[in-house]
C-alpha cells in the first residue's frame, strides 16, 4: 500500500475485463482503479454486490443509493489503489460485469471521469504508514500514549493491516487468539456448569431471600433452570451494551499516557485495524480473570445454585457474543437475514459512528432505551 505513492500504473480497459473475468474484483473511481479481491468477503453490503460491480465505476454508488459511504470509508477504498485506467477508456465493460443503471447515469459517469482523468477524492486523504504518527514499524502500544490529543482522531482512522502490540514475542503471542479458541475453552465449561446449576437446583434446598426470612423466602426448583440461564443471557447482553460504551469507548483524556495506552490495549487497537483477524475475540487468559471476578459477585449475591445458573446463562451469552463479532467481522451472511443487517450495523459503527451509536454488538435492543440507536438513512432500497 505504501506503493501508492510511486507512479500509478496504467491499465487498459481490456486488462481489467480480463482480470475480472479469472475473478479478481477491481473497480474505479473515474480513472482511479482498485483492487478489492482481498475485501469483497468483508464487504458489509455482501460479496456479490461488489463483484456485480466488477470492472466498473463506483463514484456514484460510494455518495448513495444505498448507503452513502462515510470519509473513512473513502480512506479505506485508497489502501486498494492499484494504478489508474488509459485516457479514454473509461466506458463500462459490456457483458456480465455491466452495473445495472441507466444509459444516461452511465455517460454521465464516463464525462466525469473524463473531465477528473486522476485527482483523488477530496474526502480519500489516506493514511501514509511512512509519514504516520506512530512508527509501525515498532510495536505500537508504547507509542500511542505520546500522541495526547491527537489519539482520538488517530484511532479511528482504520486502516486494513496487522498491529503488533508488544515488543516481547510471548506477550504478542498471548494478545492473538483465533476465533475457535474461545468456543473450544469456553464451551465445555458452559455444558459442565449447567449441568451442576441443574443438578443443584434438583436438590431442592436453594431459596431466595432465605437469608432474610425463612417463612416467606421462595423455592428455586430444577424447572425454573432455562428460565433462569436465559436471564443471565439477558443480563450479559445489558453488560456487553454497557462495557462498550462506557469503558471501551471512554475518551481518555489527552493528557494521560497511561490511560491512552489501557485504552488502545483494550479497544483502541481494535477500531485502528478493525479487521485483524487474531485480535477480534478476548484471549482466555484475561477473560478468565473477568469472568472470576462476575462469578464471585454472583455468588456473593445470590443463593449458590441460582447464582451459578445467572452465571452459566451470562457465560453462554458471552461466547456467542465472541463468535457473533467475529462473523460480523469476517462472515457474509445472505441478504435479508438478521446477520446481514447486524454486519451493515457494526461496520457503520466502526467506520462513521464510531462515538455516538450502535454500541450493542449481538443485538440492538439496548440501543433503543439508551438512545444510541444509528438511524436509517433516508435511501430508496436498491432494486
Amino acid at each position: 500500500r505504501e506503493g501508492a505513492m510511486a507512479a500509478p500504473r496504467s491499465f487498459s480497459a481490456a486488462e481489467v475485463r480480463a482480470r475480472c473475468a479469472e475473478g479478481a474484483c477491481l473497480v474505479r473511481c473515474r480513472r482511479r482503479l482498485y483492487d478489492l479481491s482481498g475485501f469483497v468477503r468483508l464487504h458489509p453490503g455482501g460479496e456479490q454486490l461488489l463483484r456485480r460491480r466488477a470492472g466498473t465505476d463506483v463514484s456514484a454508488a460510494l455518495d448513495g443509493p444505498p448507503h452513502r459511504h462515510s470519509a473513512n470509508a473513502r480512506r479505506w477504498l485508497e489502501q486498494y489503489y492499484v494504478g489508474q485506467i488509459e485516457p479514454g477508456e473509461e466506458q463500462v465493460p459490456a457483458g456480465p460485469l455491466r452495473d445495472a443503471g441507466s444509459t444516461e447515469a452511465i455517460g454521465k459517469a464516463v464525462d466525469a471521469a473524463a473531465q477528473t482523468p486522476t485527482q483523488m477524492d477530496p474526502r480519500c486523504k489516506t493514511v501514509d504508514v511512512g509519514t504516520d504518527l506512530v512508527d509501525w514499524r515498532k510495536p505500537l502500544l508504547w507509542q500511542v500514549g505520546y500522541l495526547g490529543e491527537k489519539y482520538d482522531e488517530w484511532v479511528h482512522q482504520p486502516v486494513d493491516r496487522p498491529i503488533r502490540l508488544f515488543h516481547s514475542d510471548i506477550l504478542e503471542y498471548l494478545s492473538k487468539t483465533a476465533w475457535y479458541v474461545v468456543f473450544m475453552v469456553w464451551a465445555p465449561v458452559v455444558l459442565y456448569l449447567s449441568w451442576v446449576s441443574y443438578t443443584s437446583l434438583a436438590q431442592d434446598n436453594t431459596r431466595l431471600f432465605s437469608s432474610f426470612t425463612t417463612e416467606y423466602s421462595i423455592p428455586v426448583h430444577k424447572y425454573y433452570f432455562p428460565f433462569i440461564f436465559l436471564l443471565g443471557m439477558f443480563l450479559w447482553s445489558l453488560l456487553e451494551y454497557l462495557f462498550h460504551r462506557f469503558v471501551f469507548h471512554m475518551k481518555p483524556p489527552a493528557s494521560n499516557y497511561y490511560l491512552i495506552t489501557l485504552h488502545f490495549l483494550l479497544h483502541g487497537q481494535h477500531h485502528k485495524s478493525p479487521f485483524d483477524s487474531s485480535r477480534l475475540v478476548f484471549p482466555p487468559v484475561p477473560a478468565s480473570l473477568v469472568i472470576g471476578f462476575f462469578y464471585g459477585i454472583l455468588q456473593l449475591m445470590l443463593p449458590a445454585g441460582l447464582g451459578l445458573s445467572v452465571f452459566v446463562g451470562g457465560l453462554c451469552g458471552y461466547v456467542i457474543y465472541d463468535m457473533m463479532h467475529y462473523y460480523l467481522h469476517y462472515g457474509s451472511p445472505k441478504k435479508g437475514t438478521y446477520l446481514y443487517g447486524m454486519k451493515a450495523y457494526h461496520i457503520k459503527h466502526h467506520f462513521e459512528h464510531q462515538k455516538s451509536g450502535s454500541f450493542g454488538i449481538s443485538t440492538r435492543f439496548w440501543d433503543h432505551p439508551f438512545r444510541t440507536l444509528i438511524p436509517e438513512e433516508s435511501f430508496e432500497k436498491e432494486d
